[in-house]
């Protein structure tokens, strides 16, 4: 279930990589505010407080925005630096309590399948529709003593109280069940082979060169 946390966030008027760049130097995030027909509102979130928040899927926050109307969003989408993983800027959409909203929610797996099975993950979120108040953190799917060939489908997928799958025909697979790929011993043989035809080269080279 989703909790509520305060963060407080300033207008900011200054838009563009340049001025991203300078709000980050200051330890400081940017972010857009949108949604139910407003215009979008620039705003600037501190840093440290930030990162704690999205380490929560879907977070729901209350914005205590400076010289401005305090508003309830949800975390909608973080970007983040694809080498150093810093946070570049992050999107809220508004929300009301009440209503519902559509989101991606992390897949847990819990249990063991068969002796000697494998359970493969094939989708690590669901997308479904939920309270905007009480969206679950994880679902959980249980593969404990499931066969060879089981397959779980996401409307297999047993959903908490109020949570509705979005795409109810669309086979989407979560998990299949399957044995460990065994090593095939001719290729293996092979790649000794031009191993040893590697090193045999090198040191042909070494003497011709002696």
């Amino acid at each position: 279930m989703s909790d509520t946390q305060k963060l407080a966030a300033t207008e900011r008027t200054e838009f563009g990589k340049g001025a991203a760049r300078k709000i980050r130097a200051k330890h400081m995030i940017p972010a857009v505010l949108y949604g139910h027909g407003t215009e979008p509102r620039h705003l600037t979130l501190p840093g440290h407080e930030t990162m704690l928040l999205v380490r929560q899927s879907n977070a729901i926050v209350e914005l205590e925005v400076e010289g401005g109307e305090n508003a309830l969003a949800l975390v909608k989408d973080v970007q983040r630096d694809p080498v150093r993983q810093v946070i570049e800027h992050v999107d809220l959409v508004i929300i009301k309590r009440g209503e519902r909203v559509e989101v991606e929610v992390p897949v847990q797996l819990e249990g063991e399948p068969f002796s000697g099975m494998q359970a493969m993950q094939d989708a690590t979120t669901i997308l479904v529709s939920a309270e905007a108040m009480h969206i679950p953190d994880a679902i959980t799917v249980s593969v404990e003593g499931l066969e060879e060939g089981a397959v779980i489908h996401a409307t297999d997928v047993k959903l908490p109280k109020g949570v509705k799958l979005v795409d109810e025909e669309t086979e989407i697979i979560v998990v299949t069940i399957q044995a460990p790929q065994k090593q095939d011993l001719g290729d293996e043989s092979v790649q000794e082979a031009q191993a040893e035809e590697s090193v045999e080269a090198a040191e042909s080279k070494t003497e011709a060169a002696e």
